[in-house]
């Protein structure tokens, strides 16, 4: 009996990936939300009914395709910063590694498109896969108190959407401003906590 649960399982699981691959393709052509489920199911070449068995809703369907897409570009991101020892270097190359594999996407790029509805900025906002990917990843750079992290992360989300819509000048222009802006807040030097903790002002603060 396990062992035809597990097969039922497993084949439930391929279906479902079949789906959401077919449903990739046609993201990768078209503006998220035009895309319907009769499209999707004619795509994957399964039946309204069959399409619903696994996915209730587009909405549902929205939701397992970007939690799929952000497991596997968290787990591409972690594989490329590996070697980065310093944690500032590896917040840098993590954020701008992962905007990279979002447009290097068709299917991924076209959720942010400034033509469209900002259908991926509030897909991202209010998944709690990728606010949970994203807070882990903060915490890999350095233990904090779990509350701040998640605030962070929640920001941090939100910026990267906000430049995966609206992109920097160039590549170099986007990290100028990540280093300046973000890395200082997110993942300060001892010498910016130091200087924080004890009230004084730092030099951006006596210049102003």
């Amino acid at each position: 009996m396990a062992g035809k649960d597990w097969l039922a399982s497993r084949r439930a699981e391929v279906a479902a990936d079949r789906i959401l691959d077919a449903a990739g393709e046609l993201f990768a052509g078209h503006d998220v939300a035009s895309v319907g489920m009769n499209d999707i199911a004619r795509a994957a070449g399964c039946s309204r009914a069959t399409l619903y068995r696994y996915f209730e809703n587009r909405d549902a369907l929205h939701t397992a395709y970007v939690h799929r897409e952000a497991y596997r570009l968290h787990e591409q991101m972690t594989v490329l910063i590996s070697e980065i020892a310093d944690p500032r270097e590896r917040l840098l190359a993590g954020l701008t590694s992962a905007m990279g594999m979002v447009r290097e996407s068709p299917a991924l790029s076209s959720w942010f498109a400034a033509t469209g509805s900002p259908i991926g900025a509030e897909m991202a906002e209010q998944s709690e896969v990728i606010q949970a990917l994203t807070s882990g990843f903060l915490l890999s750079l350095r233990p904090d108190d779990p509350g701040a992290v998640h605030r962070r992360a929640r920001w941090l989300v939100r910026i990267l959407t906000s430049l995966l819509i609206f992109p920097g000048r160039d590549a170099a222009d986007e990290r100028a401003m990540l280093e300046e802006f973000v890395v200082p807040l997110v993942c300060p030097s001892e010498t910016d906590s130091a200087v924080s903790a004890s009230g004084l002002p730092t030099d951006r603060d006596s210049s102003a």
